[in-house]
C-alpha cells in the first residue's frame, strides 16, 4: 500500500510539472501566431521561460511557412514524454509511438481549446468589471482572443450594443472538441490497440 502513495504522489509531480511547462510553451506558440507584442512582461517571461529547449531545436528545426515548427516539435515532445511516464507509473506499459503522438496530438488541441475557452470568458468579465482598462494581462487577452471574436463578429454582428460573438466563438470551441479532439483520442486509443 505504501508504494500507491508513493506512485501517486510521483505521478503528481510529474503531471503538474510537466502540465506547467507545457502551458507555457503553448501559451509562447499562441501569443507568436497571433503576433502579440513580445515586449509585454508576460510574453518576456514566456520567452525567458522556453527559450532553452527551443534553442537547441532550433538548431535542427527551422521554421518554415511563418509556423514555429521547433516549438510544435517541443510540446509534442513534451506531451509524449508526459503521457509516457504517466502509462508507466500508472499502468506499468507504454503506448504506441503512432498512438502516443495521436493523443499527444489530441491532448495539446484539448489545452489550446481551453486556453481559449478561458481567455474569452475572462475578457468578457473584464470587458464588464473595468471596460477600457489597460494592464499586461488584459492586452494579451485582448490579442489572443480577437482572432476568434472578429471573424464571430461578423457573421453576428452585435444587437442593440451587446456583442453575442463569445457565444458563437464558444460553440465552434465545444464543436471542436466533439468532431476534433474525441475522434482524435479515439484513433490513439485504436492504434493502441
Amino acid at each position: 500500500m505504501g508504494n500507491s502513495y508513493l506512485a501517486d504522489a510521483v505521478l503528481y509531480l510529474i503531471s503538474t510539472a510537466f502540465s506547467i511547462y507545457i502551458l507555457l510553451v503553448v501559451l509562447r506558440f499562441l501569443l507568436q501566431t497571433v503576433r502579440a507584442d513580445s515586449r509585454n512582461p508576460i510574453s518576456r517571461f514566456l520567452l525567458t521561460a522556453t527559450n532553452p529547449p527551443l534553442r537547441l531545436l532550433r538548431r535542427v528545426i527551422p521554421g518554415f511557412a511563418g509556423i514555429d515548427w521547433s516549438t510544435i516539435v517541443l510540446m509534442v515532445s513534451l506531451q509524449a514524454i508526459e503521457l509516457t511516464l504517466t502509462s508507466l507509473i500508472t499502468y506499468g506499459a507504454f503506448f504506441s509511438f503512432a498512438s502516443l503522438i495521436v493523443l499527444s496530438i489530441a491532448e495539446l488541441l484539448t489545452s489550446i481549446i481551453y486556453i481559449f475557452i478561458f481567455v474569452i470568458f475572462v475578457h468578457i468579465l473584464l470587458s464588464w468589471i473595468n471596460p477600457g482598462s489597460y494592464n499586461p494581462i488584459t492586452v494579451l487577452l485582448y490579442e489572443l482572443s480577437e482572432p476568434l471574436l472578429r471573424p464571430a463578429r461578423r457573421l453576428l454582428p452585435s444587437m442593440h450594443g451587446i456583442d453575442l460573438s463569445p457565444i458563437l466563438v464558444f460553440v465552434f470551441l465545444q464543436l471542436s472538441l466533439i468532431l476534433l479532439v474525441r475522434p482524435l483520442t479515439d484513433l490513439a486509443r485504436a492504434l493502441a490497440g
